[in-house]
């Protein structure tokens, strides 16, 4: 629910610009993570007071307050613009012009009986799989592949010392720190991009280049090219977290704007799958190869094989979506019907909250900077913590 929400309301409010919109919300949510977790941290140690004692319930009282303030003045600030509402100076393109772009509207109990909802789904699945399971592997796969080189040693991993790994430990741990930067980083860039080349254009660049960068990383990671290495993943995970960002605005050209909360929530099943598909098939693998006397450095070569598939058949999928045909979307009739049931809903939260939930004016400017700051200093905070761990890759 949390994740749907403002998603949805922005895309009505962007419709000239629903990448970058879709894209910022999600990159938000990406950037919670850089919050919490280093904040965690913090509280349990301010807390701990010993063993028996190590501050966790006192620490998730706190967060718990600060989520709940956060949250309860995100959901106030919520507003809905009218059904008619258009941005000044914005003409919507013309059925012709932008094929790929409706202006009318599907049902979500039609979307998942059409065969582009399912090739999106599939290809978000296959993006988000192969993204996400190198993210939980990426510090093992640095160490495992690099091992003494990190550290300006030519031995492999099992020659090393425990002191020395622990310190590729800690470069690994910066390296992890870089993809989240360069994953949160990527749903806002690349969702915006979509904005000007095309949401499936953008996934041709995600499959297309996903493929070259994985078929290479076995070969720059068997030369030693640590920094090649580590900039091929960082655009990979930049994709991970611009195919998430990019399929709302993909959603809302193919089914339209007045139901796309809904058809997202059902399409994010897909990352449901990606979430135990991806980890599964890399940690296997690896484990598979371990088991065989694989040796370290040569552990996820095959992984990379199996990725590339991944990304062949996401390709495919995209290639396949085609503009939704005429029979799937509602009749005038059944589009002022669901706008009217839109209305009462919406007036019956604003009875109950006593406040206007449809926009009717213009924001003043002190709100809008105040709420950019409550956005913005801690998420500066959280990336300026990243940074600090990521630097580690540099020395």
């Amino acid at each position: 629910l949390g994740y749907i929400s403002p998603v949805s309301t922005l895309v009505k409010w962007f419709p000239d610009r629903r990448g970058m919109a879709t894209g910022m919300a999600i990159m938000g949510f990406g950037g919670g993570a850089m919050i919490g977790s280093p904040l965690a941290v913090i509280l349990m140690n301010s807390f701990s007071a010993g063993p028996t004692n190590p501050g966790v319930w006192q620490t998730f009282l706190v967060m718990g307050v600060l989520y709940f303030i956060f949250m309860l003045g995100g959901a106030f600030g919520y507003r809905v613009p009218t059904s008619d509402w258009e941005p000044a100076g914005w003409t919507p393109p013309s059925p012709n012009a932008k094929a790929m772009i409706t202006q009318r509207h599907v049902h979500v109990s039609v979307a998942w009986k059409t065969p582009q909802f399912w090739l999106i789904w599939m290809v978000l699945t296959m993006n988000v799989s192969a993204g996400i399971g190198i993210i939980g592997m990426s510090s093992p796969m640095l160490q495992e592949i690099f091992a003494g080189k990190l550290i300006g040693l030519n031995l492999g991993f099992n020659e090393l010392s425990p002191d020395q790994k622990k310190a590729i430990a800690v470069i690994a741990g910066g390296f992890t720190g870089l993809l989240s930067l360069f994953n949160i980083a990527g749903r806002f860039v690349w969702a915006s991009l979509s904005d000007w080349i095309g949401r499936k254009n953008t996934y041709y660049v995600f499959f297309l280049l996903g493929i070259g960068l994985y078929s290479s990383a076995t070969m720059l990671g068997h030369s030693g090219n640590l920094a090649m290495f580590v900039l091929g993943f960082c655009i990979i995970l930049s994709m991970y977290g611009g195919g998430f960002a990019t399929v709302p605005a993909y959603l809302a050209d193919m089914f339209g704007t007045q139901m796309v909360g809904a058809i997202h929530g059902r399409l994010l099943t897909a990352w449901s799958t990606a979430g135990i598909l991806g980890p599964v098939v890399v940690n296997y693998i690896r484990e598979a190869n371990l088991a065989a006397g694989v040796p370290r450095d040569q552990l996820y070569d095959k992984t990379m094989t199996y990725l590339v598939g991944m990304l062949v058949i996401g390709l495919i999928c995209n290639f396949l979506v085609r503009p939704v045909a005429d029979k799937y979307f509602m009749t005038d009739a059944e589009l002022a019907e669901e706008k009217r049931l839109a209305h009462e809903r919406a007036s019956v939260a604003a009875d109950e909250i006593s406040g206007a939930v449809v926009a009717t004016g213009k924001t003043s400017t002190i709100t809008l900077w105040l709420a950019w700051l409550a956005v913005g200093i801690p998420l500066a905070w959280g990336v300026s913590i990243t940074l600090d761990k990521a630097w580690v890759l540099f020395k």
